[in-house]
């Protein structure tokens, strides 16, 4: 497919693997690239040097496009930047930050930038910043999201109608059905998340793996909205956040119950009580583990199918 995402990115499929932390690295990144697809390491996790390895790690696997996800409140943001500098990434993409702290630096070096956002005020904001294109996360994503808790079906065609740069639909996408119904709507690609960590490549440890498999609908939960808004598979954890949100705790006591390193405690180390579990709505619909280039074909081809029974309905 040839539209401005394909084109922007030097892709074969408009389908882009989510920068998550701790579950990203260049394994699953170079995976998804040597598919067609624009894999993503996920730098929220990484100290810089680990950044730099994981990096250099992906170039050594695929000759294909990848990218960094940048969240902008990351502390070491400046090392993580010349490291993307150095190491002559030409895509990232930035979050949970303001787009116009840093766009025109990474641009000024020749790298293409794409922003996630979560509502019309930001979708402006990163297009006046100048980046090429914007992620629009609807309310059933996994991991950060927006506090106005707008689906990606609301979503997608209000930032569309917003903006004139390039729209990438994310949240709640996990098979070919969905991604043609966010084409409907108006987007150009669509980025994925919880879906890739389930895939073999992922950094995700098993035992986090294997509970998306086990979760059904409504056993993911935003929380923390207060805070920073994340969704929850349920857990000790999470009812601990939930208590504490019901009576009312400030951001301060939520940042003490939430400690150092929860989200590496269970997602890449699998502690499935004490942990963050950080996973999209969509897991309810994730029954196997597979290899991402295996699920960046079996969506392509589901995509090219639903968009076959389509057209099949109008000519009737």
């Amino acid at each position: 497919m040839k539209n401005r995402i394909t084109t922007l990115f030097n892709i074969q499929y408009p389908i882009i693997q989510a920068g998550m932390i701790w579950c990203s690295g260049w394994q699953l990144a170079s995976a998804v690239s040597n598919a067609g697809g624009l894999g993503i390491i996920g730098a929220g996790s990484m100290y810089p040097a680990v950044l730099k390895e994981h990096i250099q790690k992906c170039k050594a696997s695929t000759r294909n496009p990848f990218a960094v996800n940048l969240p902008l409140l990351y502390p070491n943001i400046k090392e993580h930047i010349d490291t993307i500098i150095e190491e002559k990434v030409t895509i990232v993409f930035t979050s949970a930050g303001n787009p116009a702290t840093w766009t025109k630096h990474l641009k000024d070096h020749g790298i293409i930038v794409v922003h996630v956002i979560a509502n019309t005020k930001f979708a402006l904001k990163a297009e006046t910043a100048g980046v090429d294109a914007i992620v629009a996360e609807g309310f059933e994503a996994g991991g950060h999201n927006g506090r106005e808790e707008t689906t990606t079906l609301c979503l997608i065609p209000i930032i569309k109608d917003a903006v004139k740069i390039p729209v990438i639909a994310a949240g709640g996408i996990g098979d070919g059905r969905a991604m043609m119904a966010c084409f409907a709507l108006g987007a150009e690609a669509v980025q994925i998340g919880s879906r890739f960590v389930t895939s073999f490549e992922s950094s995700g440890h098993i035992n986090f793996k294997n509970t998306i498999l086990k979760t059904k609908e409504g056993d993911t939960l935003l929380a923390m909205k207060n805070l920073t808004p994340v969704r929850l598979i349920k857990n000790k954890f999470y009812a601990e956040i939930a208590a504490a949100e019901a009576r009312g705790a400030s951001a301060e006591e939520i940042k003490e119950i939430l400690g150092r390193a929860r989200a590496k405690k269970g997602m890449f180390e699998g502690d499935l009580e004490e942990g963050e579990l950080e996973i999209g709505q969509v897991s309810a619909s994730i029954s196997e583990l597979m290899p991402a280039s295996e699920i960046v074909a079996e969506i392509w081809n589901d995509f090219i199918k639903t968009k076959q029974q389509i057209a099949a309905i109008n000519a009737d």
